[in-house]
């Protein structure tokens, strides 16, 4: 909820042959509100479809913000709708439930489509869910063409600290195991704002501050979803700051960045070999007290995205134009060891642009 990113790839939909230009946009403070309370209203919501007032007005934004960048994009690189074959369309979670067969992204894949005059592949989470999957994690298939791409062949890890953490376990052959781990920065963040009056704990300064206290993390790391095997997939709202209070802003962000960084560590009791290296991206990587704590409770085979040559910035934006190809050509976006589908499943809601009407 910080913002929208978009990149440019060339694919085939199961290799990749070329990473392009990028492009992103921060959220202003009113437009983070906005968004918070499309979440606070989602959470009471059983139909995916609804748009009851302030779903709708974030929507609106959500669909005109993403045109916004990707036309801006396309004007970089001096390209036009022509040059572009579709757009992947993630949209904005705002809900997100899988033991209730509910997920809510809101965004307008028709108006979109409309705005940039380009094709939009959008919903890409329903059809897993309907065929009885967790709607999450979607970027796996993704990371096992990345990491083809940059040639590594060993066994490894990616992992995604965003707002929820997950990560995707990748075997030599290509076998995908993949799952939610925990909390990203949707606490520390929340923490942040609390005790700072800002969105996030820029660079981990105030994570950096203080001491991690380990009675409170033991309390934290004593809940039920992660004694729970794979697969599994979280939402934002799953976890709150209760018990941190008595806690200075400095302790309680320590705390809270080794919290997240133990439950990304205890997802190595899923994989059935041990990683030869765990690549790091989303927001959270470039807080350095997680990246410390991740070291410290993993190892030294702990690397940003950067440092194993990607832009740990542009992963998510890649991995949706990626499955959009994907989606086009109907191969499967989630398979049972990644959202725990019962077999291999496309997805994703197709929108052409509107032809206007002969005269």
């Amino acid at each position: 909820m910080d913002g929208i990113d978009a990149a440019l790839i060339k694919t085939n939909g199961e290799t990749i042959e070329h990473f392009g230009p990028t492009c992103s946009s921060v959220f202003k403070p009113a437009q983070r509100r906005l968004l918070m309370a499309a979440v606070e209203v989602a959470r009471t919501m059983k139909n995916r479809h609804a748009r009851p007032a302030v779903l709708a007005e974030a929507e609106d934004f959500i669909t005109t913000a993403h045109s916004e960048v990707a036309l801006e994009l396309m004007s970089r690189e001096s390209l036009t709708p022509d040059d572009i074959d579709i757009i992947g369309f993630h949209g904005q979670t705002v809900f997100h439930k899988p033991e209730a067969s509910l997920t809510i992204q809101i965004g307008d894949g028709a108006k979109l489509a409309d705005l940039t005059n380009i094709d939009v592949v959008c919903d890409f989470r329903a059809a897993d869910m309907a065929a009885g999957g967790q709607g999450a994690p979607l970027a796996p298939v993704f990371h096992r063409a990345m990491l083809q791409y940059s040639g590594f062949k060993g066994a490894s890890v990616c992992v995604n600290i965003g707002g929820i953490s997950n990560i995707t376990w990748i075997s030599p052959n290509g076998e995908l195991i993949a799952f939610d781990t925990g909390p990203g920065n949707v606490l520390l963040d929340t923490w942040s704002q609390r005790h700072l009056n800002q969105p996030f704990d820029r660079d981990g300064m105030l994570s950096s501050s203080g001491n991690v206290n380990e009675d409170i993390l033991e309390g934290l790391l004593d809940n039920p979803y992660f004694r729970k095997p794979p697969p599994k997939s979280l939402d934002k709202t799953d976890f709150n700051l209760e018990n941190l209070d008595r806690l200075s802003a400095g302790d309680g962000a320590a705390t809270l960045a080794a919290f997240t960084a133990q439950t990304i560590a205890n997802s190595l009791i899923h994989m059935p070999k041990t990683p030869k290296k765990w690549i790091v991206s989303g927001g959270g990587r470039l807080n350095c007290a997680i990246m410390r704590e991740l070291r410290l409770r993993i190892g030294p085979t702990v690397t940003s995205a950067e440092d194993a040559g990607f832009n740990g910035n542009d992963i998510e934006a890649q991995a949706f134009g990626f499955l959009a190809v994907r989606s086009l050509r109907g191969l499967p976006l989630s398979f049972p060891r990644t959202t725990g589908v019962p077999v291999p499943t496309s997805g994703g809601v197709l929108h052409r642009v509107s032809k206007p009407l002969p005269a």
